[in-house]
C-alpha cells in the first residue's frame, strides 16, 4: 500500500471529508483492520483566503508548496489537495516537491470521458467558476465547461463560505442551487460537477435529474485505486 499526501484546512470540513472517505474506502476494498496510509498536513484557512481575496496567488503557492512539502518528507508517495479552487497554484506546488500530485481536473475528466460526456457545467467557489484554470485543465482532456450566470456566482460562494464550511446544511440554498444546475441543463451539458467538497454535504445525486459528478468522491475513488494496487483483501 503506498502512502497518500494530503494538503488540507481549505475548509477542515472538506479535510475531514477526504479523511473519513480514504478510511472507509480502504474499509469497503480490503476488510478486516485495514486503513490507509496518509500523511496529512493542514494550513490556516483564515490566512489563505486573506490572501486570497487580496489575489496573491504566488504566495498562496508558496504556503501549500510548504505543506507539500512536509508531507512529502513524511513519507507520502503522491500527493492530494483536499480542495478544489486552491487547484489554481498546483501546477506551482507539483513543481517544488518531488513526488506526483493527483490532479482533482485530471481525475474528473477521466470519469466524465468514460461515461461519454464531454460537455459538463461547474457550480464551486466565485473563484473556481470565473477564473478558466479549472477549465483549462478539462479542457486538455475534451471536456467543455459551461459555467453559471454570473448572477449566481456569489451566492453560490456565499452557500460555501457562509454556511456549507461552518457545517451549515440549508434546505432553501439546496433548492437554489439545483434551481441553477437545472439551468445548467437547459444549456446542453451532460452533467454537472460539484466543484468544491462542501457542496456534496449540500446535493446529492438523489436531488437532481440530470448526472451529477462529486468531484471529491471521484478524487478519493482514484487515490485508493493508485495506493491499493497489487494491494490483498483481508476479508
Amino acid at each position: 500500500m503506498q502512502t497518500i499526501g494530503l494538503v488540507g484546512g481549505m475548509s477542515w470540513e472538506s479535510t475531514a471529508v477526504y479523511y473519513r472517505d480514504l478510511n472507509l474506502g480502504v474499509q469497503q476494498r480490503l476488510g478486516g483492520l485495514s486503513s490507509p496510509k496518509l500523511v496529512l498536513s493542514t494550513v490556516d484557512f483564515a490566512e489563505l483566503t486573506a490572501l486570497e481575496d487580496a489575489e496573491r496567488w504566488p504566495q498562496i503557492g508558496d504556503l501549500l508548496t510548504a505543506a507539500a512539502r512536509g508531507v512529502e518528507q513524511g513519507g507520502a508517495d503522491f500527493l492530494l489537495l483536499c480542495t478544489t479552487s486552491f487547484h489554481k497554484v498546483a501546477d506551482q506546488i507539483e513543481a517544488g516537491v518531488g513526488i506526483a500530485l493527483l490532479h482533482l481536473g485530471d481525475v474528473v475528466a477521466e470519469e466524465v470521458r468514460s461515461q461519454g460526456v464531454t460537455k459538463v457545467g461547474f457550480v464551486g467557489t466565485t473563484v473556481a467558476m470565473s477564473d478558466g484554470f479549472f477549465a483549462e485543465r478539462l479542457a486538455r482532456h475534451g471536456v467543455e465547461t459551461v459555467m453559471p450566470d454570473a448572477r449566481h456566482h456569489e451566492m453560490l460562494n456565499s452557500a460555501i463560505y457562509d454556511e456549507l464550511v461552518h457545517g451549515r446544511v440549508v434546505d432553501a440554498t439546496r433548492r437554489r442551487v439545483l434551481g441553477v444546475l437545472e439551468e445548467l441543463w437547459d444549456a446542453g451539458v451532460g452533467g454537472v460537477l460539484l466543484g468544491c467538497t462542501e457542496l456534496e454535504l449540500l446535493v446529492k445525486q438523489a436531488d437532481a435529474e440530470l448526472p451529477v459528478y462529486p468531484c471529491t468522491t471521484l478524487h478519493v475513488n482514484a487515490a485508493l485505486d493508485r495506493a491499493l494496487a497489487g494491494a490483498v483483501s483481508r476479508r
